[in-house]
């Protein structure tokens, strides 16, 4: 499939195994309530803060405002060793009312279009190389970005991702684009 699936994959199943091992002390104790708080506690201070996919307060790489009150804060942009830039935010809707979202973000291109409504119309344009990357497909056609949407509810949030090629190393900053949004200039770490 893709890498997407992959790092998705193995950062559920390592949720997943934690979550388990989690359980299986508070079960096991039988000691009362101090080995599973002490547990809890122990898992809670050594553990990560939350990534920038789980909505952390870190300032954001960039906020587009779109159409209906839909908002798309970009958090993260990440070049990694497989020739990939992964692009993480989170589509909220800034807007007192549900809102379906566009079909338009999508794009146009048939065979997106055919995989349902995705974020597949998103670009990344390197002007200093003068070249715009498309959000890359798998083997079947389905666009390497969060699909399946349709409607957003007033307040809620959505984590979102879309994958491109990756412009060369020397290229760190791209303007990042989705139809009916505007765009704006982002850094690619990593």
């Amino acid at each position: 499939m893709s890498i997407r699936f992959s790092s998705r994959g193995a950062t559920l199943s390592m949720a997943v195994l934690i979550g388990l091992t989690l359980g299986a002390v508070g079960c096991s104790s039988g000691d009362g309530d101090e080995k599973p708080k002490a547990t809890a506690t122990a898992s809670t201070a050594e553990g990560s803060g939350p990534s920038a996919q789980e909505g952390s307060a870190e300032e954001p790489l960039a906020e587009l405002q779109g159409s209906n009150g839909l908002l798309l804060r970009i958090t993260s942009a990440e070049r990694d060793s497989g020739g990939f830039v992964t692009v993480n935010g989170e589509l909220k809707n800034d807007g007192d009312k549900s809102v379906a979202i566009p079909s338009g973000l999508s794009g146009n291109e048939t065979e997106i279009i055919r995989n349902g409504r995705s974020l597949g119309g998103a670009t990344l344009v390197d002007s200093k190389s003068k070249k715009r990357y498309y959000v890359l497909r798998d083997t079947e056609g389905r666009p390497l970005t969060t699909t399946g949407l349709s409607t957003i509810k007033a307040g809620d949030r959505l984590s979102v991702f879309m994958q491109f090629p990756s412009p060369p190393a020397a290229t760190t900053e791209v303007t990042f684009q989705l139809p009916t949004f505007a765009s704006a200039t982002i850094s690619i770490s990593g």
